[in-house]
């Protein structure tokens, strides 16, 4: 009698529990990310001094101003080799331009003023140290900064698109420092009208 008694509480604390945590909830007070943007992005405006080409002296804010409409990409022919000279290296743990790497941002830059018809798409990857949610993060603010050091040089922010695939895609698979540094990247693709 006392067994039944017992797996009837015990059956009904685990239902309990399980209904307590097992329901998906909507979050509430949600941090935005730099360069995110909520809602529709057709529906916003853009505030004065964000979007368009940086003016000389204008603040950039991180992530070179609102994020471009991914609508607009829809449809572009994808041209990896185009670029793929001018990957950009980072850090561990960072998501700074180095000094070293200003030439390719440089590079990138001039390929997107010679033909205004282009856009670009920039893909932060990083190394497999850390947890994938902080990867991906992590890839995503890697994009942002370089989309935001392309905008100093004057290629307009909407041209770009960012994209972050954090771990998911080494180009080399050793577990070491080697293999590592060359993980933790920016990509650029070239995106060519139809």
């Amino acid at each position: 009698m006392k067994s039944n008694k017992l797996t009837y509480l015990l059956v009904g604390a685990l239902a309990i529990t399980m209904a307590a945590t097992g329901c998906k909830k909507k979050p509430v007070n949600v941090t935005q990310l730099p360069g995110q943007r909520v809602g529709s992005p057709r529906d916003e405006q853009p505030a004065p001094g964000e979007g368009g080409k940086i003016k000389d002296g204008e603040e950039v804010k991180f992530g070179g101003g609102p994020t471009a409409d991914p609508r607009d990409f829809e449809g572009m022919i994808m041209d990896r080799p185009a670029l793929a000279a001018h990957t950009v290296h980072f850090d561990y743990d960072s998501a700074t331009v180095k000094s070293g790497e200003k030439s390719n941002v440089a590079a990138v830059a001039a390929a997107l003023k010679s033909n205004s018809a282009d856009k670009l798409l920039i893909e932060g990857h990083c190394d497999e140290r850390g947890t994938e949610e902080y990867n991906r993060s992590l890839g995503e603010r890697r994009a942002l900064a370089l989309r935001e050091a392309l905008a100093k040089q004057g290629v307009d922010p909407d041209r770009i698109r960012t994209l972050s695939f954090g771990e998911d895609k080494p180009v080399a698979m050793g577990h070491d420092e080697s293999a590592w540094k060359q993980n933790r990247r920016g990509e650029f693709v070239v995106l060519h009208p139809k």
